[in-house]
């Protein structure tokens, strides 16, 4: 039985509504999951969110409602934002779900019962933001905390810890031994330096604090072993990516899990998590709680740890005011203008600068103009000049049209432009798959423009040689319009509908079939209608 491919993104804090970070995760991930089913394979994309913690509860104070309520109201702002970008999830966590609080308690009880949690008093500096408690070792040059710390303050407080330290060395093994465990590879290299840098001193704050007093916090799944404590963030919200996939804590050998949960868990599950927790959440903790509870190193997931998308350069957040809201953008522009600006302007793992007027010049530029342009002026020349139906099919036009060769002979949409295209979505880079269909289209147009189809409708004897030209680019807006499928699925089925207005073509189509399913002779093709209309702008 084929294993599916599992794609898990980071679930979201739902103290605030989502913002441009969210939505990019979200949709990256979503075109991963999109060009995997487009291969042929059967997919799981996760994604949701984290309803717990000590920010929530102060949120909802703050609001004046009971957590569970609060919660609710920001949990469907995520739903409805994810729906209106056409994100396609096949799983969806929520914190508070029952199946979730069980895995929790299960792992948290096995853990307990095999000496792996104990409970100990600390005191010293701790950060907010990553739940931790810091040593001089976090302090940079000046001898402050860095800002990747957030709000850091003086604790004293008795909890429960997990003993993370005594792991150092397996996943300094684990990292050694699996040159892709993190990709792009530099972030592996970061990993492993932070890795180094943990003590193998129980004392010196290494450990993992996973809990709170219900004194303190009581909105948290409570220990199963001390009913005056919740567990905090980690073993609640890292453990979602296996609580949902049918992960069953009662048994500790990974072999003996369910079928269902083995077929999607392996070491090719795929997990999009932003830079900003890689280290320490998901580098180091998130790969150390699977290690202890039998996970083996040939069923570890992989990391892809994507960039920020920054304002002027800087980090966006809502106390720089520079917060950008996605549902405003997607109601101005559309939602797919916004999905092709998210996937267009950032090679994943490295930052971009997000800017309002880039998303309008990369939509009109290469959507509007270019891909929108070949596609209005062929069918309009199919029409006026063919009556909407070609006498000759791909092969013919192909086999005869002598002075297209060189523009064949680039590959421009055949064999090197396909493995081209492939290349880049297999390497979760879809901007290198959008500059090779722009330079497509861009070939097509040239091509329009050098053979001059309207000089020769004026030459009877010229018609074989017009509808060759017709053909060659009506078959690359075909391959256009599929490639296009994974990032913007809507303006794909667009373009297909009316490139092949009879569906010869299924809609359901997978990768193979960009190669193959060429426009045949009496192919029909339908009127033009705007699929990229201009954004105009004052």
């Amino acid at each position: 039985m084929p294993k599916t491919f599992y794609i898990t993104t980071a679930i979201d804090y739902t103290n605030s509504p989502p913002h441009i970070g969210h939505a990019y995760e979200k949709v990256l991930a979503d075109v991963i999951a999109r060009y995997h089913r487009l291969k042929g394979e059967k997919v799981f994309y996760l994604t949701g969110v984290d309803q717990h913690g000590q920010k929530v509860q102060q949120s909802a104070a703050k609001a004046g409602v009971p957590p569970a309520e609060f919660v609710k109201g920001v949990t469907q702002k995520f739903v409805d934002l994810w729906k209106k970008l056409d994100v396609k999830y096949d799983g969806w966590a929520e914190t508070i779900d029952p199946r979730h609080k069980k895995v929790v308690q299960g792992m948290l009880q096995r853990l307990f019962d095999a000496g792996e949690i104990y409970k100990d008093k600390q005191s010293g500096y701790y950060s907010v933001r990553q739940e931790q408690f810091l040593t001089d070792k976090e302090r940079g040059e000046d001898g402050e905390f860095g800002p990747e710390w957030g709000q850091v303050e003086f604790r004293e407080e008795e909890n429960y810890y997990f003993k993370l330290s005594q792991h150092k060395d397996w996943l300094l093994r684990y990292i050694d031994n699996r040159k892709d465990a993190v990709i792009p590879d530099f972030r592996q290299t970061e990993l492993r330096n932070a890795v180094e840098r943990i003590s193998d001193n129980r004392q010196s704050g290494s450990d993992l604090c996973i809990s709170r007093p219900k004194s303190r916090l009581d909105w948290g799944i409570e220990l199963p072993f001390d009913k005056d404590f919740v567990t905090y963030v980690w073993f609640d919200a890292l453990t979602n990516y296996i609580s949902f996939a049918g992960y069953d804590p009662k048994i500790d050998n990974y072999e003996k899990q369910p079928q269902e949960f083995r077929d999607r868990w392996t070491k090719e599950t795929l997990q999009i998590i932003g830079k900003d927790i890689l280290v320490p959440a998901h580098g180091i903790y998130w790969l150390i709680m699977l290690h202890a509870v039998g996970f083996p190193d040939d069923a570890m997931p992989q990391l892809l740890v994507h960039g920020w998308w920054n304002m002027s350069g800087a980090k966006m957040s809502k106390s720089a005011g520079n917060v950008v809201d996605p549902f405003e953008l997607a109601d101005k522009y559309s939602a797919e203008a916004l999905r092709y600006y998210l996937n267009a302007a950032i090679d994943t793992g490295q930052d971009a600068d997000f800017d309002e007027r880039r998303l309008v010049e990369y939509y009109n530029a290469r959507l509007a103009n270019n891909v929108g342009n070949l596609l209005n002026r062929v069918l309009n020349m199919l029409q006026r000049y063919c009556g909407g139906k070609l006498s000759i099919g791909y092969e013919q036009a192909r086999n005869r049209e002598e002075n297209v060769l060189p523009f064949l002979e680039q590959d421009y949409f055949d064999q090197g432009s396909h493995d081209r295209y492939r290349f880049w979505m297999n390497e979760h880079r879809p901007a290198g798959a959008l500059e090779e269909i722009d330079f497509v289209a861009t070939a097509c147009n040239g091509l329009i423009e050098q053979r001059g189809p309207w000089i020769l409708a004026k030459d009877p004897n010229k018609k074989l040689e017009l509808e060759s030209i017709l053909t060659l680019v009506a078959d690359a807006l075909r391959v256009i319009a599929m490639r296009l499928a994974p990032i913007l699925p809507n303006a794909s089925n667009a373009m297909l509908d009316q490139i092949d207005p009879k569906k010869r073509i299924a809609r359901d189509f997978d990768l193979g079939d960009m190669l193959y399913h060429h426009v045949e002779p009496d192919h029909v093709f339908a009127k033009p209608a705007p699929v990229f209309p201009r954004i105009e702008t004052d």
